[in-house]
């Protein structure tokens, strides 16, 4: 994860060198074994060792990633309770989603653990109960008021690799419009 982070940081200092100040440094093992031990289940191993060189970002900063902001321990933790005192609430009674092969069938999993947030309560989350067929610390897109539950990336790794290589493909600009990186297709439209 520190090529990773490398790559993202050198991008970010050549093309959006405003977000580099909003990242906060890295987690410490207490947080993130305070993160596994509230949401009830180990966290990968790339995810630790992405999350133990920069935190996220500062609580509502711009979009890191696609226009989204990527969340903080403490902000997922905030997030994930959202969600899952809804859930315990019964706001979820009889919703279905409709998941991409591997994902589970409900609105929301308590070992789903949102990484993004949009400002709107969608969220790219780490899925660590895969439907058969999935993959254990895999990456689904969750919206709050779709069904749809897409299949972003195999793993925490493949889905930031993904994204940094295409930062450097050229397919995302900084937009002071959106207030962060996104898809130049966003920006052109």
């Amino acid at each position: 994860m520190q090529s990773i982070w490398e790559r993202l940081e050198a991008w970010l200092h050549a093309y959006a060198p405003q977000l580099t100040t909003e990242l906060n440094p890295g987690a410490t093992d207490a947080e993130l074994q305070q993160l596994a031990a509230t949401i009830g289940t180990e966290l990968p191993a790339d995810f630790l060792a992405f999350y133990c060189i920069h935190n996220g970002q500062r609580n509502d900063a711009g979009g890191l990633l696609n226009g989204e902001e990527l969340l903080s321990v403490p902000r997922m933790l905030t997030e994930w309770t959202i969600w899952n005192d809804l859930l315990k609430g019964g706001d979820f009674e009889g919703a279905t989603s409709t998941p991409a092969p591997g994902v589970r069938t409900e609105w929301w999993h308590p070992h789903w653990l949102p990484l993004t947030y949009d400002g709107a309560g969608n969220h790219c989350c780490l899925d660590l109960s895969p439907a058969p067929g999935g993959t254990r610390g895999q990456i689904i897109r969750m919206w709050h008021d779709d069904a749809e539950r897409t299949l972003l990336a195999p793993s925490f790794a493949d889905w930031i690799t993904q994204y940094v290589a295409a930062l450097e493909a050229g397919e995302y600009v900084f937009s002071a419009d959106y207030g962060g990186l996104v898809s130049v297709d966003e920006v052109d439209e």
